[in-house]
């Protein structure tokens, strides 16, 4: 994958005394960039099994309101499968590009998420994060990650954006919604290679998906139904990814960071114990995630003291905090940012 070279090659470029090959050699000295196909299969199996029961529990249930609770279950399933397709695109699980473009394929038609456009849109967002120019991460219409970005917006964009931090939550019910519709967007501009494959990979989970919703249960309940599949799924999916970047330092228009900085300044971790792992797909260890984008998922855990004792020994300021604060953190940022529309210059 992109990213994935990016790190590999940026590595091979710095100079064998530089503090991220220092680091480097620390993190391959313990093993950590080792990979850990025991993890992944036994993962994969739990989700497939869960996917089973869900299956079966809807079949069974029938034409019935408790469905809303199959669905509910159904988006942490489907969040979970999100999760294994990102360690797929950043070559967490096989050292074979080939081997980790199956498994991102799969997991990419089983949640409605293009692989090949997510993952394009993805290495964008790890090889520059939080810049102004090149992170597609902060370029959203109908929210501002800066002052300056929110003089820009217009019409309701603008009224969005000045109420942002309260609107952030109920927005995020649009998530999953939005990023299949990117995909099958970029799959119509003919923007994706082996495009038969795509529409393939896209519409026919999609149909089967549909078709099964609306055999088993009646037109409203079906329509409830995926409302809550899919709104609590995007919820589930921005909940996870929120808090790694927003709220820290922007990268302006022209600014360049070395490697290390660059990705330690812009990221922050989200503290907890495995159940926080577990809960977010790994991505808690953002910083450590972003340093070593192929890095597998439970070893980031691990390399996550090694990086931080390794930031205080070079005084790199390293971000951590808990998972409520760092929604508090995300959502007062969003509410200064939207400040000039709220208090305009006279």
């Amino acid at each position: 994958m992109t990213s994935t070279r990016h790190d590999s090659t940026d590595t091979a470029k710095r100079p064998p005394g530089s503090d991220f090959a220092r680091l480097t050699q620390e993190i391959k000295a313990a093993g950590l960039l080792d990979r850990r196909l025991g993890y992944y299969f036994a993962r994969m199996t739990i989700n497939a099994l869960l996917l089973g029961a869900i299956a079966v529990t809807f079949v069974l249930l029938g034409d019935s309101w408790w469905q809303l609770l199959t669905a509910a279950v159904l988006a942490v399933a489907s969040t979970q499968l999100a999760f294994i397709g990102h360690d797929a695109g950043h070559r967490q699980i096989f050292r074979s590009h080939r081997n980790n473009n199956v498994v991102g394929h799969l997991h990419g038609g089983l949640t409605g998420i293009s692989y090949q456009w997510w993952v394009a849109k993805h290495n964008r967002h790890h090889a520059n994060p939080n810049h102004e120019d090149h992170d597609p991460d902060i370029e959203i219409h109908a929210l501002a990650f800066s002052r300056a970005q929110a003089t820009t917006k217009h019409g309701v964009y603008s009224w969005i954006t000045k109420h942002q931090a309260f609107l952030f939550f109920p927005l995020l019910l649009a998530e999953a919604a939005m990023l299949r519709i990117s995909g099958l967007v970029a799959l119509c501009r003919n923007e994706l290679r082996n495009p038969w494959r795509e529409a393939a990979l896209q519409i026919l989970p999609l149909a089967g998906y549909l078709t099964a919703v609306f055999l088993v249960l009646s037109p409203v309940k079906a329509v409830v139904f995926i409302v809550v599949h899919q709104g609590l799924m995007g919820v589930y999916l921005g909940c996870s990814f929120a808090p790694n970047h927003k709220g820290m330092p922007i990268i302006a228009a022209g600014e360049r960071l070395d490697h290390l900085h660059k990705q330690v300044l812009t990221s922050r971790n989200v503290t907890g114990g495995r159940w926080v792992d577990a809960l977010l797909g790994g991505l808690n260890h953002q910083i450590e995630h972003h340093l070593y984008p192929h890095m597998p998922r439970p070893n980031l855990r691990y390399a996550q003291p090694l990086v931080e004792d390794f930031c205080a020994r070079h005084g790199i300021p390293y971000s951590k905090t808990t998972l409520r604060h760092s929604y508090a953190q995300v959502l007062r940022h969003l509410h200064d940012a939207g400040a000039p529309l709220r208090h305009p210059a006279s």
